[in-house]
């Protein structure tokens, strides 16, 4: 992992000239921690909001912490929805599973927010350039139905993550989110829905306009009930705003586990999501993480798939640190 610049968890400002005895220009990209998470911006422009406290309903529902919200595209509009009234359990950008068991037993349903909490062990800022800013974090799972032997709470996986955002260039903006999921005891399961449809993994809720669109490497691709065949990058385009079409593509690094994966697509009122494991669920081996890697490409206008192809390709040959 890079060199920590500073502690966000103990700082309201990223300030690159915070380093001793040096001295350099501000980052294009900051990050600026808020009472309840961090705050991706390029100048004055917010970009992404991690949401780090635990948020819910004015009626305690859905209770809920550990995921990006808003996202807002190139012209500062809001891609992302949050607590939406169709599927109140689905948030911004996310990843989650029905099936959380360990040694057979079901500890969380992390979908629908049931028995999850998402505890921050530490939250820091990477050294980058100026043309990009990073929030590596390291997240604890837990539940009320696995505990110790005084009745606390027991961590059972630790996520490790790093979301980068990059500087906007050339009508593009990429924002990177690596994870790898860690077994803390043995027996820990995931798997997504326990129907034909199998949803869970890493998803995304964002506004549906009529003129959606969703295209793979093998073409346009028409929503159904069940995954489409799997596909290692998904545009969703469509009228945003008042700015024309644009939209978003989702790249998925080769070293994700399970690549290239399914999709579960919705052409309105739901999620997308790009499906692992699916409904059975899987181990993860306290030895083998379970490694979740994929790059947003915001675009205005709509990008040609042989522009997303060559960005794949080259997302693709990156080499990334776990």
């Amino acid at each position: 992992m890079s060199r920590l610049v500073m502690i966000l968890a103990a700082a309201s400002v990223l300030a690159p000239d915070a380093l001793v005895g040096a001295r350099v220009e501000p980052a294009a990209v900051r990050i600026t921690k808020d009472t309840n998470g961090y705050w991706f911006s390029e100048g004055d422009t917010r970009v992404l909001f991690y949401q780090a406290e635990r948020k819910a309903l004015p009626d305690g529902q859905a209770a809920r912490s550990n995921y990006f919200h808003p996202l807002y595209d190139l012209d500062g509009t809001a891609l992302t929805e949050d607590f939406p009234k169709d599927h109140i359990h689905h948030r911004g950008i996310f990843w989650a599973w029905h099936q959380v068991r360990i040694n057979g037993k079901t500890v969380q349903d992390q979908w629908a927010n049931r028995d999850s909490f998402w505890t921050i062990q530490k939250a820091a800022a990477i050294e980058g350039d100026n043309r990009s800013a990073a929030l590596a974090l390291r997240v604890v799972w837990e539940s009320p139905l696995f505990t110790d032997a005084q009745g606390r709470r027991r961590p059972f996986v630790e996520e490790r993550s790093v979301t980068r955002v990059h500087r906007a260039e050339g009508g593009i903006r990429k924002i990177d989110f690596h994870q790898q999921l860690n077994a803390l005891v043995d027996g820990v399961e995931i798997g997504g829905s326990d129907d034909a449809k199998g949803y869970g993994g890493f998803s995304f809720r964002v506004a549906m306009p009529p003129d959606i669109r969703f295209t793979g490497a093998q073409g346009v691709v028409t929503p159904i009930e069940n995954a489409v065949d799997a596909s290692p990058w998904m545009d969703v385009s469509g009228t945003y705003g008042s700015s024309g079409k644009s939209g978003l593509t989702v790249l998925t690094h080769p070293s994700t586990t399970g690549f290239p994966q399914a999709w579960i697509l919705r052409a309105k009122a739901s999620m997308q999501n790009a499906v692992y494991p699916g409904r059975q669920p899987v181990a993860i081996p306290r030895d083998r993480p379970v490694l979740l890697n994929y790059r947003i490409v915001l675009h205005r206008g709509e990008l040609a798939a042989a522009d997303i192809a060559r960005l794949q390709a080259e997302y693709a040959k990156e080499r990334i640190a776990q």
